[in-house]
């Protein structure tokens, strides 16, 4: 048996129950394990992007049927190999929030800011939903990044309440600290 070889799996189609069992079982039933998913239903559609690792003669063997089992499950397959996880990117890791009405660009905005600053993006996630009481489109996005050696947290943050104030937005930043152990 050959080393696990490391694939990214996306997947996107309309939204039903039993997606999910679906793509697992695709992973499982030749010797893979998931190493790591997001998933969501965006409007009516499903996405996922999914890390896993399966024996190198199972993946090669499931590449050319990606195609058919897509068209079985109702799902558009595309597979990516890569390598091992490796550990997090080194520097101080932070939790940044926005919430807003929801207006264009605020993403644009703020994710420039963090590349002015180097600031790596591990994971960001954004939603609109009404507002209590109003029903005014309301806009959240929240990231995980992570700053360098160089990048100056002060500096971050007069920036960032520049952009609270020219975009009418509220925006915290927050060390991320490991949950304390039991």
């Amino acid at each position: 048996m050959s080393d696990p070889a490391y694939s990214v799996l996306t997947a996107i189609g309309t939204d039903r129950v039993g997606i999910v069992e679906d793509i697992a079982n695709m992973v499982a039933s030749r010797g893979g394990t998931i190493k790591g998913s997001k998933m969501a239903t965006l409007g009516g559609e499903f996405a996922a992007i999914m890390l896993f690792a399966m024996p190198g003669e199972a993946l090669a063997a499931l590449e050319p049927m990606l195609g058919s089992l897509g068209q079985a499950m109702g799902l558009q397959l595309e597979l990516r190999h890569t390598t091992q996880p490796r550990a997090a990117g080194v520097g101080r890791p932070y939790f940044l929030e926005t919430i807003s009405l929801d207006t264009p660009g605020i993403v644009l905005a703020v994710t420039s800011l963090l590349k002015r600053h180097g600031i790596n993006i591990e994971e960001l996630e954004t939603e609109t939903l009404p507002a209590p009481w109003t029903g005014a489109p309301m806009f959240r996005m929240r990231a995980t990044v992570i700053l360098g050696d160089k990048a100056s947290v002060a500096a971050l943050r007069a920036e960032l309440a520049d952009l609270e104030g020219e975009r009418d937005l509220d925006i915290s930043l927050k060390p991320a600290f490991p949950a304390p152990s039991e």
